[in-house]
C-alpha cells in the first residue's frame, strides 16, 4: 500500500506555522489546541489508559500496564488534539479530552495508516488531496458532555481547514467482542449509511465480520439507531459513512466499524461557528 503522495499545499510551501497557532479556541473555561510538550502527550496517553484499559477493560501489554499510559509508535508521528478545562490547569493537569490525528506525511513515516491493520483502505489512500485519520478519541468521565465534544470537533475543523483535508476517516468502536450483541446497530449502519462504492473500504478478509446480520424490515430503524454509539452517531450527523464489514479488536475489547467523512460539512459547520467568535461557554 503506497502512501507517498504529495502532502497538502501548506506543507509544499514549507514548514507550517507553529502548532500553537494551527488550533487555538478558548470558550469559557475550556480550550482546545494541539499538545505542545512531552508532558502533555503523556497526560493524554494516561487519560487514554484510564478510559480504554480501566473503564472499558481493554487488555494492555506489560509495557503499557507498567507505565499506565496507552501508547504505540503512531504517537511519535501524529498530532495530539487536546481539550483542557482551565479550571483544573492550563497544562497536563487540565486535559479532559483528546484525539489522535494522522495525516499522509505521518503515515508515510510509519509505512501505513493505523486502520490498515483492520481494513483495506487503498481507496482512501488513492483519494486526491489530503486525508486525515482520526482515532483514540476519549473524554474523561466527569467531562463527558456535549460541550467537551463540541470543543474537540472545533479543533478538528480548524486542523482540517489549515491542512486542506478532504477526507477524514478511522475506526470507531462499540463495546465488547461479540458482534451479535450489536446486530441491530450494525445492520442499521450497513443498510442506511454504507459508503458509496468509490469510498467503500472493506475489512481485511481474515478479520471480516458480516454487518447485515438482520434483513431490512426485520428491525425498527429508530430503535436500532439508538443502539449505535454516541461517537458513531456524531459522525453520521456530519454525513459520515461506514465501510463494509466490522472487525473484532480483542486488545481493546471492542467491535470496530470503519468511518469516512467528507470534511466539507465538518469545516463548514464548525468554522462558521468559530468565525463568529467562540469566546463564550456553550
Amino acid at each position: 500500500m503506497r502512501i507517498d503522495r504529495a502532502d497538502s499545499e501548506a506543507e509544499l510551501l514549507g514548514p507550517p506555522i507553529s502548532n500553537r497557532e494551527i488550533v487555538k479556541v478558548v470558550a469559557g473555561d475550556f480550550e482546545v489546541r494541539l499538545a505542545q510538550t512531552d508532558a502533555e502527550i503523556e497526560a493524554a496517553q494516561a487519560l487514554r489508559y484510564r478510559i480504554f484499559y480501566q473503564e472499558m477493560a481493554a487488555h494492555p501489554s506489560p509495557e503499557v500496564a507498567a507505565q499506565q499510559r496507552d501508547f504505540d509508535p503512531f504517537d511519535e508521528v501524529c498530532d495530539h488534539l487536546l481539550v483542557l478545562d482551565r479550571r483544573r490547569g492550563e497544562g497536563p493537569e487540565g486535559i479532559v479530552g483528546t484525539y489522535r490525528l494522522i495525516r499522509r506525511s505521518a503515515a508515510a513515516k510509519m509505512g501505513r495508516f493505523y486502520s490498515a491493520a483492520e481494513y483495506d483502505i487503498q481507496k482512501i489512500v488513492d483519494y486526491p488531496g489530503e486525508v486525515l485519520e482520526v482515532g483514540r478519541s476519549c473524554i474523561a468521565r466527569d467531562a463527558r458532555n456535549t460541550a467537551t465534544m463540541q470543543m474537540l470537533w472545533r479543533g478538528i475543523a480548524l486542523y482540517a481547514h489549515h491542512y486542506n483535508v478532504q477526507l477524514m476517516f478511522g475506526c470507531a468502536s462499540m463495546p465488547g467482542t461479540d458482534p451479535g450483541q450489536h446486530a441491530q446497530a450494525l445492520s442499521y449502519l450497513y443498510h442506511h449509511h454504507l459508503a458509496p462504492p468509490e469510498l467503500r473500504v472493506r475489512a481485511l478478509r481474515e478479520r471480516y465480520v458480516k454487518m447485515d446480520m438482520l434483513e431490512p424490515g426485520s428491525y425498527e430503524p429508530r430503535k436500532a439507531l439508538a443502539r449505535v454509539s454516541p461517537l458513531i452517531k456524531g459522525y453520521l450527523r456530519l454525513g459520515g459513512y461506514v465501510g463494509d464489514g466490522a472487525v473484532i479488536d480483542s486488545e481493546f475489547n471492542s467491535t470496530d466499524v470503519f468511518i469516512v467523512v467528507k470534511t466539507e460539512l465538518v469545516t463548514e459547520k464548525y468554522m462558521r461557528h468559530y468565525e463568529r467568535g467562540v469566546h463564550e461557554k456553550d
